[in-house]
């Protein structure tokens, strides 16, 4: 068989391939599945990550990958000059895969390594037992090494093209992630949390906490002077802080100077994958410190120091109902009798003996003004007052009503 003259054009330098004898590629066809094989078995076996099922979607990608290795690398010595883009663009779409999946390419250049060890001494024992002189294989390890050399740089190529054009879009990756964190649980078919943050060049921190301040304020803060590592989100007319390692003191006390110029809610520290529930606790935290019935330390409000009420607030509407069915033996009362009762009642909830003392010192009225406030409830209500159910729900109600207003259980 005539050798296709070399040309200028070739699709490697220093092209090895066009002093290796057609005959080499012969004599490799027909053992190119047991050599897959092979390859396929010592990479899974040296390489942690290919340890995969063979019919999983990283599986299916070895073995596309050493087949198409072998073939190119016997089409190479039968035609040195012929079109090797289709070739190249499937390497290529290896390391972009790599890098939108969020790796860096060490273990698939560790495959390309060990494909290549595997590949040269197979080919060598092949090249010896048909009798081809020593020059012949050397020449063919040599072709070996630059054919894996070739078939990383293609890899290193798409992995680089697809992090430069990714890097252009650095915001929306970002924001991406941001409102991700957001959600309660994850789209199925969405990308995964570890994905999204390595596209956004933002580790996953072991704990983060939400800081929720008004995003007209939040424009005041250059950027610059936020810790490099907080992730920003604008949000529904707010703007959301995602801070890693919130625990840490001086890290508190930065956000603290940083944000005294508005009201703003820490949630409370969470892994990555609670997030949201940071958030909503400190948007909710927020919304009452704005409608007075939490109080800012510093101008911050912590929403771990106020968790029990946060779930009174947050259950606002739920609550409105239970407090109807509850409280509906005061509702045709004076509001003056009304408030006085409910306050006597709630006194009476917290108190540890239920005595008429105990309520009177809680409400800082005469004892028997006291006993008879609470003939008045026993009355109201009857034997719910020793229901422990009824008791329950009232005192969630009552001490929603208290946080909503403002003001402190003693009615006077």
């Amino acid at each position: 068989m005539t050798r296709p003259q070399a040309t200028r054009n070739q699709p490697y330098p220093g092209n090895p391939w066009t002093a290796l004898p057609v005959m080499v590629a012969d004599a490799l066809r027909p053992n190119l599945d047991a050599i897959a094989s092979e390859m396929v078995d010592v990479i899974r076996r040296e390489v942690p990550r290919y340890r995969r099922p063979l019919d999983s979607e990283l599986g299916r990608d070895l073995v596309a990958a050493v087949r198409r290795a072998l073939v190119q690398f016997v089409e190479l010595i039968e035609n040195p000059t012929g079109p090797q883009e289709h070739h190249s663009t499937f390497f290529r779409r290896l390391g972009k895969a790599e890098y939108l999946a969020g790796r860096n390419m060490d273990e698939l250049q560790a495959a390309y390594r060990v494909g290549a060890r595997v590949g040269s001494r197979r080919y060598t024992e092949i090249a010896q037992a048909v009798g081809l002189p020593t020059g012949t294989v050397l020449l063919l390890s040599e072709a070996v090494l630059v054919h894996i050399d070739e078939l990383a740089k293609e890899s290193v190529r798409g992995y680089t093209e697809a992090r430069l054009r990714s890097i252009g879009d650095l915001a929306a990756r970002r924001r991406a992630l941001a409102e991700r964190l957001l959600e309660r649980s994850g789209d199925p078919a969405g990308s995964k949390l570890e994905v999204l943050s390595y596209q956004a060049d933002w580790p996953l921190p072991e704990t983060l906490a939400c800081v929720v301040v008004d995003v007209p304020g939040l424009e005041l803060v250059p950027d610059a002077m936020l810790d490099t590592d907080v992730l920003v989100l604008a949000h529904s007319g707010e703007a959301l802080l995602f801070v890693p390692g919130p625990d840490v003191p001086e890290r508190l006390a930065r956000l603290r100077r940083l944000l005294s110029w508005q009201v703003a809610a820490l949630g409370p520290s969470v892994s990555p994958a609670e997030a949201w529930l940071s958030a909503r606790c400190a948007r909710l935290a927020l919304w009452h410190a704005r409608n007075g019935a939490l109080t800012p330390t510093d101008g911050m409000v912590v929403a771990d120091d106020h968790l029990a009420e946060l779930i009174l607030l947050g259950g606002e509407h739920i609550g409105r109902l239970l407090s109807t069915d509850v409280l509906s033996a005061l509702s045709d009362l004076p509001a003056g009798k009304a408030s006085r009762l409910e306050a006597t009642l709630a006194a009476l909830l917290r108190s540890m003996n239920r005595s008429a003392p105990e309520v009177a010192t809680a409400l800082g009225i005469h004892p028997q003004t006291a006993r008879y406030r609470l003939r008045q409830l026993e009355g109201l209500f009857g034997d719910r007052l020793a229901d422990p159910d009824f008791r329950f729900a009232a005192e969630l109600v009552l001490r929603g009503r208290i946080l909503r207003r403002g003001t402190s259980p003693n009615g006077g």
